[in-house]
This record gives structure tokens, C-alpha cells and sequence, in this order.
């Protein structure tokens, strides 16, 4: 039978067998095979993907569609380990820096908070014990020292929550500075959303994605450190109470229970992923309706909008609804084997020096060491006493031991949140390590092939002739020169979007200091991307751009931006007052230019050079494009870009502008359809709108003369057409009137 006492006489003995053999022992050699077997699998997969990159590459792309199927995905794996390391490098740069003191500090209060844990579960012991044997005098010392370790206790947790936010504060600056210096480096910020694919909302990404990684890691090291070491010290102090091989025999149970755990675990970090993604892509669609508030209320487009949203938002629901429904059944399961059936492990651990009675005394543990000798009165004068307060203290240190080992399960699914933070914040640093060394991924529109038409090159007409399809993403790879110079020269330089569609297959010019270049063509042939090339937005694909350093070239366009800040700044934007006082600029020389413009009465209209607003809604169309000829006049470049920059001032105001950029020795690439500005340049590049184009040197008089003529000869030709259609009207009159006196005679 199941309870004969010759079984229970082999038990015992099996056990006494088993505690001649040190525990200690045995747990650093299954602790070092486990580890053993872990890394010889670590270095196997890595020798796999060094010998097959393919297959490792496929099952990388495959990650995706086996979430989508429900197979579950590994979180937590040698990738989320390097990123990790990557960002915790960046949060903590040096051993000697204010984060690795915090970390410090924070993991001193947490041993802090173990010893008095330990020393609580003591005296918890104690105070029960003298209850139970109506020792009056040791109960109330009991509760004096219960409430004198309240005041440690206290201020241990709160200083564990304070630096714990502290941490995740000073990791998110760390983190965000890192960041922000390479989004705000050399356009970054322009060609990640411009030239590549991958990120669709950077500003989620920083806003809200870092800060929810940097809470998540601070909290995950408070959820790890302090479990594992209340685990370890539990243990210890358990071990000396009730044996350990009863306790080693329990923890196996928990430790097999705890692995099958974490394999039916869902994929919690790939569905915090996709949720940040969700939120970022609805986040982006508000955006797009604020930027384009306006035209979407002239076409009426309300109706459609919220249906954008709504469909953005219920994709949000429908994947959130998807995690709550995952978790209900992960948190049966997790409470009902963390809660109970550990539990039941904990009271038969307990129950181990009740009915497994020990053959050597047991040793003196810690916790008695720390507070027994301030109750222990009569240690084994009375047996229900002392059981009762064994009971107490390993129940308590059990509990403590299995909460702590529950936080360790429960971090495990925090960790795999964990992993999907990792995966955003690491995305967006590749990515912009990938932009600013000129790596881009776009997802190419239409057809992979462009057909591109070398254009002949001349100063007065082109000649075009087919050439052979060239795929897109080659043609996006590959790269042109740009050399520094003291002038603006493309050579055979093509002039390509960042979809891979040519616009003008070899564009050749030339720009010298003195110059003056009018740049006009139809919508779409090329002359904003040409600016964007000379500006170092968009790469070169190929030939070679010569051009001035960055400072030497400023961009004037059609609705100049006006930054956050005062009056002043508006005109020495993107300078600061620092600056302009470094270069001997004062407030009165602004005002001179200001006057040039005549726009000298805004500072005093607007309430002086310090006055901030919102200038972009209080100042006019023409004041905004004033302020920008303002702000060219202060840099003083040599050559200025003028972008239909006039388009909203007077023709007297034109004249002034560019009359004073040409005596200021600034050379001017204009583009704009106006006539009136022809007398201000002395060459041409004309595009035809279908790839070719036209170089050369402008003759204003000429230019205009042939313009008039042009103008001239198609009021002739209407006013011909009218003649003709009254010349045909009068003889339709007369052949009706012969014919009507014609038929009176007969």
C-alpha cells in the first residue's frame, strides 16, 4: 500500500542517502551543465548560419508569415541580446557616468530590501511563536521591533521607486540625445522620410516608442535583480530550515513546471511590435489630415478621411482585442501554476521537518542569526513554540521565495514586451545608420524598368535617341561625385526621383560666380530635383556635381518657413543671436535691410526685434517672401537659389530684390515663369517637359522681343479667324439676298 511504513522507512532512507551528498554541489553542477549545453547550442546555430547564410536568411524573411500562422516565434534570442547590448552601451557609456550610479544605487537599496525581508520573516517567527506560548513581554518587543523596521523598510521602497524613475529619465535622455544628433545631423531627418521606406513615422518613434523601452528595461531590471536575489538568499535560509534535498526536490518540480510555462508563452514581444506599428501608422494618418487641412475642407473629403481613420483605428482595436484574448487564457494557466500548484509545492516543502524528521540538528540560519537573539527566550523549552515559529518563518520565506520566483515567470512575458521595444528603437537606429552612409530602401512604384533617353547636349536644341531599359534598383544604387568648388557645375549628371523614374537622363551646366542662370520648364521635368541634388538632399546617381560648401549656397522658396521664436530670428534664421553678434551683426543693421525691402515698419508694428508670435499666420504672403530676401541679404552667399519667390510682391519689390542680391555679389539660380525677371540673368536652362533641354546664354531684349511678336502674331491669328468667320457670315447674307430677288423677278 501507498502509506505502508516499510515504504516510508525506504523514503527516509533514500532521502538521508541523498543529504550526505551537498546540496551545493549538486546545484553548481546542474547550473553549469545547463549552462554548458546552452552556449554549445548558441554556437551551433551561429556555425549553421555562418555555413548556410541562405537558409538563415530564409527563415529570417519567414519570421513574419509564421506569426501570421500562429507557430510561435522565439522573442528573446541571440538578435534581442545584441540589440540589447547595443542600447544599453548607449545608456550607459561608461562605468563612471551618473546612469551607472544610479544603477548602482538602486541595486544596493534592493539588497537592502532582501536583508530586511529576510529579517521580517525572522521576526514574524518570533512574534507568532511568543503568541502562541503567551509570552507577553517577547510579543510587544516583537511588535516594537515590528514597527521600529518599518521606517527602513518604507524609505527603502520609496527610494527604489524614485530611482527606478530616475533610471528610466536619465536612460531616455541618453537615448533621445543619441538619437535626435543623428536625425538633426546633414538632412537625416529629411531623406529618412523622403528617401526611404522603412520608417514611416520617426516621430513616434522618439516620442513614444523610446520612453515606453526605457520604462519597460528600468522595470524589467527591478523585476529580475531583486526576484533572483530573494531566490538565492530564500533558498539558503530554506535549505538550513528543511533540507535541501526536500528542497531541491521542489525546486525541480517548479523549475520543470516553469519551463513548460515558458513554452506555451505567446509571442508577447512581436504583438507589442506590431501594436507600437499600429499606433504609429494611426498616429501618421492625424498628421496627414493637419498638414492638409485645407485642401481635404475645399473637396469635401470629411466623409473619406474618417473612413481612413476608422480603418486605421479598428486594424489597432482588432490586433489589441487579439493580445487581451491571448492573455486570458496565458493568465489562467500562469496564475493557476504560479498560485496553486506552486503553493501546494511550498506547504509540502514545509511539511518536509514535520514528517521527514532529520537525523543531524539543523544549522543556525541567517535570519536567526539577525534578529533571534533579540526574542529567542526559550529556543526549545517548548516544542508547539518552536514548531509554530519554523512554520511561521519558512512559510514566510516560502512565500516570499515563490512570489519571487513568480516575478521571475512573470518578467519572462515583460521581456518578451521588452524585445518588441528592442525591435522598433534598434529599427530606427539602423535605419538611420543606413541613411547617413547613403543606403536607402524604397518601395520602387510601377515598373522595375526605366526607360532612360540619353540626351544630346547643346547650347540651343537637343537631339534625343532610345537607350536600352535600365532596372530601377540598379540605377538607384549606384553613385556620382560630388566635389567641392568655387562654382555650380553638373556633368552628365541624371536627374532621377527617389522612385527611379528619369526625368532627364544627362543634365550638363554650368554656373560660374557673376553668373546669373533662369531656370524654366513645364511641372515635373526636373528643376526642384535638380535643387534638391545641389542641396545634398537627394544622392547623385551618377557623372559629377561640382559645387561650393552648403554655407555658400541658400535656398529661397515660394512659402519661406518661419521658425518658432522672435522677430529677429525670422531674418537670421537658422542663426542665433550668438552668432550674429560673432559676425558684428547689430539689430540696426537689420533694420536696414529690412528697409531695403521696405518692411523697416514691421518692427515696430509687430512690437520690437524681441516680440515672438506665430509669424507664419501674422505676417502676409508678401511680408513672409520679404523676410526670406531679408534673411538672404544677412547670410550674403554667393550663390542663392529662388525658387517662384516672388510670386507675392509687386514687380517694384522684384527689381529691388534682385538688384540688391546682384550688387551684394550673390549669383542667382532663379526658377520662375515670369517674364519681368529676365533682365535680372544672363543664361537659360530650359526643359521641354520629355527628358531633353535647352543650356546657353540669355538675351533678355531678344528674348522679350520674340516674346512680344509671339504674342503679336496670335492676337493676328485669332483676330484672322474672327475676319474670316464674319467674311463667311456676309457672304451667306448676300447669296440669301440674290436669291430671294431672284425668285421676286421670276
Amino acid at each position: 500500500m501507498p502509506g505502508s511504513p516499510r515504504q516510508g522507512a525506504a523514503l527516509q532512507s533514500v532521502l538521508m542517502a541523498a543529504s550526505r551528498f551537498p546540496v551545493k554541489r549538486t546545484i553548481a553542477v546542474a547550473v553549469l551543465l545547463a549552462v554548458f549545453a546552452q552556449a554549445r547550442r548558441i554556437l551551433a546555430a551561429r556555425h549553421a548560419a555562418k555555413a548556410n547564410p541562405a537558409a538563415a536568411a530564409a527563415s529570417t524573411a519567414a519570421a513574419a508569415p509564421t506569426a501570421r500562422t500562429g507557430k510561435r516565434k522565439q522573442d528573446v534570442d541571440a538578435v534581442f541580446l545584441r540589440r540589447l547590448r547595443r542600447l544599453l552601451k548607449i545608456c550607459i557609456p561608461s562605468l563612471h557616468c551618473k546612469e551607472a550610479v544610479l544603477v548602482v544605487l538602486h541595486s544596493t537599496f534592493l539588497v537592502l530590501r532582501t536583508i530586511l525581508s529576510v529579517y521580517v520573516a525572522a521576526l514574524d517567527g518570533h512574534i507568532v511563536s511568543a503568541l502562541v506560548q503567551g509570552k507577553a513581554k517577547a510579543f510587544l518587543k516583537g511588535l516594537l521591533m515590528w514597527m521600529a523596521v518599518a521606517v527602513p523598510a518604507t524609505y527603502t521602497n520609496s527610494m527604489l521607486a524614485f530611482l527606478q524613475s530616475k533610471m528610466a529619465l536619465a536612460f531616455r535622455t541618453r537615448l533621445t540625445d543619441y538619437v535626435t544628433e543623428k536625425y538633426l545631423s546633414s538632412a537625416t531627418f529629411y531623406r529618412l522620410t523622403n528617401l526611404d521606406d522603412r520608417i514611416a513615422s520617426p516621430a513616434q518613434l522618439i516620442t513614444v516608442d523610446i520612453p515606453k523601452f526605457c520604462t519597460s528595461l528600468t522595470e524589467l531590471y527591478s523585476n529580475l535583480a531583486k526576484p533572483i536575489l530573494d531566490v538565492v538568499l530564500y533558498n539558503i535560509q530554506l535549505a538550513q530550515s528543511v533540507g535541501g534535498n526536500v528542497l531541491l526536490a521542489g525546486s525541480f518540480v517548479i523549475h520543470v513546471s516553469a519551463q513548460l510555462l515558458r513554452l506555451v508563452t505567446p509571442a508577447f514581444g512581436k504583438m507589442v511590435a506590431e501594436e507600437g506599428r499600429l499606433e504609429g501608422d494611426l498616429r501618421f494618418r492625424h498628421s496627414r489630415l493637419l498638414e492638409n487641412a485645407e485642401e481635404i475642407a475645399f473637396y469635401g473629403g470629411e466623409d473619406r478621411e474618417r473612413h481612413i481613420l476608422e480603418s486605421s483605428y479598428l486594424a489597432l482595436i482588432r490586433h489589441v482585442n487579439s493580445i487581451f484574448r491571448t492573455r486570458v487564457w496565458f493568465n489562467m494557466v500562469e496564475d493557476w501554476v504560479i498560485k496553486y500548484f506552486w503553493g501546494a509545492t511550498g506547504l509540502i516543502i514545509c511539511s518536509g521537518p514535520v514528517f521527514l524528521p532529520r537525523t543531524q540538528p539543523p544549522k543556525r540560519r541567517l535570519s536567526d542569526r539577525i534578529a533571534g537573539e533579540t526574542l529567542a527566550t526559550t529556543g526549545s523549552d517548548n516544542a508547539l513554540g518552536s514548531r509554530t515559529q519554523d512554520f511561521v518563518t519558512n512559510r514566510r520565506l516560502l512565500l516570499s521565495s515563490s512570489d519571487a520566483f513568480g516575478r521571475l515567470m512573470y518578467s519572462y512575458k515583460e521581456l518578451s514586451e521588452l524585445s518588441g521595444h528592442v525591435a522598433r528603437v534598434s529599427e530606427l537606429l539602423d535605419t538611420l545608420d543606413d541613411v547617413m552612409a547613403g543606403t536607402y530602401r524604397k518601395q520602387l512604384v510601377g515598373s522595375t524598368k526605366a526607360q532612360v533617353a540619353k540626351r544630346g547636349l547643346g547650347t540651343s536644341a537637343t537631339a534625343s535617341s532610345d537607350a536600352p531599359a535600365m532596372d530601377k534598383a540598379t540605377l538607384l544604387a549606384s553613385r556620382g561625385q560630388v566635389i567641392e568648388a568655387g562654382h555650380i557645375a553638373f556633368d552628365k549628371v541624371p536627374i532621377v526621383s527617389p522612385n527611379g523614374d528619369v526625368l532627364v537622363a544627362e543634365l550638363t551646366f554650368h554656373v560660374n560666380p557673376g553668373m546669373h542662370l533662369l531656370i524654366v520648364g513645364p511641372n515635373g521635368c526636373g528643376k526642384s530635383s535638380m535643387f534638391r541634388i545641389l542641396g545634398g538632399l537627394w544622392p547623385v546617381y551618377g557623372g559629377t556635381v561640382h559645387k561650393p560648401p552648403s554655407s555658400e549656397i541658400f535656398y529661397i522658396p515660394q512659402r519661406p518657413y518661419l521658425c518658432a521664436g522672435t522677430l529677429r530670428d525670422q531674418v537670421i534664421y537658422p542663426h542665433t543671436i550668438t552668432d550674429m553678434h560673432a559676425r558684428g551683426v547689430t539689430d540696426a543693421d537689420l533694420a536696414a535691410i529690412l528697409d531695403v525691402l521696405q518692411i523697416g515698419h514691421l518692427v515696430g508694428r509687430e512690437g520690437g526685434w524681441d516680440a515672438e508670435k506665430e509669424w507664419s499666420s501674422a505676417l502676409a504672403g508678401g511680408d513672409k517672401q520679404r523676410i526670406a530676401a531679408a534673411r538672404l541679404f544677412y547670410h550674403k552667399p554667393k550663390f542663392a537659389i529662388m525658387d517662384e519667390c516672388t510670386s507675392s510682391v509687386s514687380m517694384d519689390i522684384e527689381r529691388i530684390m534682385y538688384t540688391h542680391a546682384t550688387q551684394l555679389g550673390i549669383s542667382m539660380l532663379t526658377v520662375s515663369h515670369r517674364a519681368s525677371l529676365w533682365v535680372y540673368h544672363s543664361h537659360i536652362l530650359q526643359y521641354d517637359g520629355m527628358g531633353g533641354y535647352v543650356f546657353g546664354p540669355l538675351n533678355a531684349e531678344e528674348r522679350l522681343a520674340l516674346q512680344e511678336e509671339k504674342q503679336r502674331l496670335e492676337i493676328l491669328l485669332q483676330d484672322e479667324a474672327k475676319i474670316k468667320d464674319r467674311l463667311q457670315e456676309l457672304r451667306s447674307v448676300r447669296d440669301e439676298r440674290r436669291a430671294s430677288l431672284a425668285s421676286l423677278s421670276a
